[in-house]
């Protein structure tokens, strides 16, 4: 048995918090860069390059990339062997989101209660997943989830007679209605499969693969790929002036359903995919 002190957790999520704002990931950089060499669209290039000028002013400079920092997913992946000690885990990481966001002069964007609309002004409390793993290390995935690209995220119980057709159509539909509010080009997660829940945190655990990297199943890669060339025909472009690049990605994860289901779950992300991982 490991032990980690609650302390140790809430220091790396202080730090995940701020350099998730503030540096955009290899991934995305390189997306910018990829998207540079096909974008036809004259608007599109030019603001294909103004994401990487915004980037490098955010590195350098230690702002956040964009106005809306988001509210904080965390994907924690605990080892089997691994005993948590000095306080709850969800304390330790709120505590690290709160610290983050005041330290780091971010955004507070969450508010305590869907209808009396007050900021809790921390940005706490933060969405915190847990999963039971092997091994004795934690692992930390942290997401700013901005919440324009997040109003467009979209569910649907298909039925299993619409089968792929009917999830693929799903998908790019869901791409088309959101147009320029996600803040395109987008990267959306998908997920099928399981419950109503689990499509639904599939769909946004999709988001932490990197952008580029192939999805280890054929059959999903090509479902990506052809989702991936179905959206960025729909001619939104970036930041919806239109053009060729509406989407850099398209992320597929699947799990077994019932015999009468067929559950879809799409989780739009904006061009400021801000994520960050440590392993503890």
């Amino acid at each position: 048995m490991r032990t980690i002190d609650a302390q140790h957790i809430t220091e790396t999520i202080v730090r995940l918090c701020m350099e998730a704002n503030y540096n955009l990931g290899d991934d995305m950089l390189a997306a910018f860069d990829k998207a540079l060499t096909t974008e036809r669209s004259a608007a599109g290039r030019g603001v294909l390059e103004m994401f990487k000028e915004n980037a490098q002013i955010a590195r350098t400079q230690r702002l956040p990339y964009c106005q809306d920092t988001g509210f904080v997913i965390c994907f924690v992946d605990i080892g089997q062997d691994v005993h948590i000690t000095g306080g709850l885990l969800e304390d330790a990481v709120n505590e690290g989101v709160r610290r983050g966001y005041k330290e780091g002069y971010l955004r507070a964007s969450i508010v305590a209660d869907p209808f009396n609309r007050k900021n809790t002004g921390d940005n706490t409390p933060a969405v915190v997943h847990t999963q039971i793993v092997p091994g004795d290390k934690l692992t930390l995935m942290v997401m700013a989830k901005g919440g324009g690209c997040e109003n467009r995220s979209k569910y649907k119980m298909c039925t299993p007679a619409e089968g792929v057709e009917g999830a693929k159509n799903f998908v790019i539909e869901c791409i088309r209605t959101a147009g320029p509010d996600a803040c395109p080009p987008l990267i959306a997660g998908v997920g099928i499969g399981g419950t109503f829940e689990r499509a639904a945190l599939l769909s946004k655990r999709a988001l932490f693969r990197g952008i580029g990297e192939p999805n280890p199943k054929p059959d999903l890669q090509e479902l990506e790929r052809e989702l991936l060339e179905k959206a960025n025909k729909l001619g939104i472009g970036p930041q919806g002036y239109g053009g060729d690049t509406t989407a850099f990605a398209i992320h597929v994860n699947t799990y077994p359903c019932h015999i009468t289901s067929l559950p879809v779950a799409v989780t739009i992300e904006c061009h400021a995919h801000r994520h960050k991982e440590a392993v503890l």
